[in-house]
């Protein structure tokens, strides 16, 4: 196994970065599979195909980072920060990310699958063919976000807001929603395949 240290600290499978300052730092293609970054900074680091498989990334920073294509099956990314992240191709399935910052994100092709992403904030993101099939959104904010073609079958919308956003070409069959969601102008959630409680 290759083991390599950037700024100080050795990246590998399981290591402990609780807090790390890894600000700009390129771990392309690392592996940091079951590591603990709690509350680390990786604001603008290039993480492309990265490995964080069962991580802990609560409260970290991943402002404006590159995350393509990375793998973060299963990881803990409750509170985090990932404003302006790039996440296209990314793999998150049955990841945490409640509470989590997407404001103004780009997760194209993303695989959300399963994911817990309750109460967390995609405004303005480019979510287009993004898969969030059997995914946990309630209270989740889409609002103004771009989901053409995004698959959100059998999702827990419960009081999500989606008003101002693209849902053109959009799976949304036995989505569950509530009297509280919200949705964009002249759509009609009942038409679209929605079960509304």
């Amino acid at each position: 196994m290759l083991v390599v240290e950037v700024n100080g600290y050795t990246i590998e499978p399981g290591a402990n970065l609780r807090g790390a300052n890894l600000e700009g730092a390129n771990l392309a293609g690392a592996n940091l599979a079951g590591a603990n970054l709690n509350g680390a900074n990786l604001n603008r680091a290039f993480l492309e195909g990265l490995i964080l498989e069962g991580a802990n990334l609560k409260d970290v920073n991943l402002k404006g980072a590159t995350v393509q294509g990375a793998i973060l099956k299963g990881a803990n990314l409750r509170g985090a920060n990932l404003e302006g992240a790039n996440l296209a191709g990314a793999n998150l399935v049955g990841a945490n990310l409640v509470g989590a910052n997407l404001f103004l994100a780009e997760s194209v092709s993303a695989n959300l699958n399963g994911a817990n992403l309750c109460s967390a904030v995609f405004g303005y993101g480019l979510l287009k063919w993004t898969q969030f099939e059997r995914a946990q959104l309630r209270g989740t904010k889409f609002f103004c976000a771009d989901l053409e073609g995004a698959n959100l079958k059998g999702a827990d919308l419960f009081g999500a807001n989606l008003v101002g956003a693209n849902l053109a070409g959009a799976n949304l069959s036995k989505v569950e929603v509530d009297k509280e969601t919200e949705w964009p102008l002249d759509f009609d959630p009942e038409a679209a395949g929605v079960i509304i409680d």
